[in-house]
């Protein structure tokens, strides 16, 4: 009865056995899923970074509209320079808010060594009151991957008749 058992516990097993060693066969390995267009791109990314890595220097990184009255809508311009070796690709430039509106490409920007661009910001107040703080944040190529810059303003609201 052992032996019976035995023999067909071995059997399932090599069963089993057989079944993975022919599934495994029909999977693709890890090399075969490589995409070629990939390998060239982290290429160009490590040759730029081996001549030195993008850096941003902002003429300013904040700045404050003072107080304004709530429904004004207000705008500055923030202008940075790629200061280091490498070029530096902007992939995107973001408000933290509805109310805080970049004006900036919505595909990639490449900024060579020495060149300066602007990012025009718009502040619309509407419905805000009192002390408020936004950012528009690029997403870069740069070390930290982002770059941050922020907005600030006293917002005067309506009184209210009581």
């Amino acid at each position: 009865m052992k032996k019976t058992v035995l023999i067909a516990l071995a059997s399932v097993a090599v069963g089993v056995l057989a079944t993975l060693a022919i599934t495994s066969q029909n999977k693709e390995s890890a090399i075969d899923k490589v995409k070629v267009e990939n390998v060239k791109q982290a290429a160009a990314r490590d040759a730029e970074i081996s001549l030195g890595a993008p850096v941003v220097e902002w003429d300013k990184t904040e700045y404050d509209f003072g107080t304004i009255n709530q429904g004004d809508k207000v705008e500055t311009t923030f202008e940075f320079t790629n200061v280091g070796k490498g070029d530096l690709i902007v992939t995107s430039v973001k408000g933290s808010c509805g109310c805080t509106t970049p004006k900036w490409p919505k595909e990639p920007v490449t900024v060579k060594p020495g060149e300066s661009k602007t990012i025009d910001v718009a502040f619309n107040s509407r419905g805000k009151k009192n002390k408020t703080t936004n950012t528009v944040t690029l997403t870069t190529n740069t070390e930290s991957g982002k770059e941050v810059v922020r907005i600030k303003a006293f917002v005067n609201a309506p009184k209210k008749d009581s």
